[in-house]
């Protein structure tokens, strides 16, 4: 995919003027307002039907986890895994008070995922048994960057046609704030020590071991800034590849995509690297804790709609942005007008 298809403009400017019209002060709902005309834009209607809702949690392992950069081992990423299947999990607990369907996906995880529940089944989609270890050797290949990003596009094609209006974003894979700081510094044309926090908890010791890694991988290999498959594959990770290309398809397809916090993100500002414009069909969740959490939303002109210092992953922060903006969307379409309660309308004023 080369280009995005433009938002609706038409469409946009009718949900514009049905917000001025309600019978509440004007932009009263904040960022909230605006996400709601974005999506007329997104899917070429001012009527919203928001009714189904997803998150899709791209799965995978890093091998840069050999280099002591996590707290924990590449054996949690599938325990996490199996957990989303059996619906014990954080963002499975959210994503049920929220009304959201919970869709696990295997793109990279190196354990094995035989004991899986049926409450959310696994989609069974692994390119590889995680990636290699990036200190040492490029992380992938680019046709295994390639192939992620297809099975992101592919899986919102499906969901579109199965009539779900928006998808929130999530992932498990230890490691994985290592590859989204490496890929946000050559992306932001950031030094590693700007960009990189301390993921799941590390020590003084840990970070300072992790940015090392990341700044010595970085020389290493010399990821072309200008060529964001060439990024990924060098110092990204399958997960990072499958989200990449689930905001791509958010584009290709018309469909709002819900980035959750810094490693969605990422993967988001990867997308919009690759096909300018994508970035039209994103809403922020929330500001990630993460030192660049603020910085890559700046990148992608993107407001979050949360702000509650959260640095979970799985999607929570996507996940809990849908009832908020859930509740947008009734007000918008349920509320009556200033005309129907025979009320003077808000007059909008400029300000010097």
């Amino acid at each position: 995919m080369t280009e995005a298809k433009r938002p609706d403009l038409r469409a946009m400017e009718k949900a514009a003027d049905r917000w001025n019209r309600i019978a509440k002060p004007l932009h009263g709902l904040g960022i909230l307002e605006e996400d709601i005309i974005k999506i007329a834009g997104m899917t070429g209607s001012p009527d919203m039907d928001l009714s189904r809702k997803a998150v899709v949690i791209m799965c995978a392992d890093n091998g840069v986890v050999e280099e002591g950069i996590s707290q924990t081992g590449q054996e949690v990423t599938a325990a996490v895994t199996r957990n989303f299947t059996t619906g014990n999990s954080c963002v499975c607990i959210m994503a049920e008070r929220a009304g959201a369907e919970v869709i696990p996906v295997d793109v990279g995880v190196a354990g094995s995922l035989e004991d899986c529940g049926h409450v959310y089944p696994l989609r069974s989609c692994r390119i590889a048994a995680g990636t290699r270890n990036f200190a040492r050797e490029e992380a992938m290949t680019e046709e295994q960057v390639r192939a992620a990003l297809r099975t992101g596009t592919e899986l919102v094609k499906e969901l579109k046609e199965k009539g779900y209006g928006i998808i929130a974003t999530g992932e498990m894979g230890i490691g994985n704030t290592t590859t989204s700081s490496a890929v946000a510094s050559v992306l932001l044309g950031k030094d590693p020590g700007e960009v990189t926090g301390r993921g799941a908890g590390l020590s003084d010791e840990g970070l300072e071991r992790k940015i090392r890694v990341i700044r010595e991988a970085i020389a290493l290999h010399r990821p072309d800034p200008a060529d964001p498959v060439d990024v990924l594959k060098k110092v990204g990770g399958l997960d990072l590849a499958g989200l990449a290309g689930v905001f791509l398809g958010g584009a290709a397809w018309g469909i709002p995509i819900v980035a959750d916090g810094f490693i969605s993100a990422v993967a988001a500002l990867a997308a919009e690297h690759m096909c300018p414009g994508c970035r039209n069909y994103m809403l922020a969740s929330h500001v990630s804790a993460e030192p660049a959490g603020e910085m890559v939303l700046n990148a992608l002109g993107l407001k979050p709609v949360i702000r509650a210092e959260m640095c979970l992953g799985e999607g929570t922060g996507a996940v809990a942005a849908l009832p908020l903006i859930q509740m947008a969307a009734d007000v918008y379409s349920r509320m009556s007008t200033f005309e129907e309660n025979s009320i003077e309308e808000y007059q909008e004023f400029s300000h010097a």
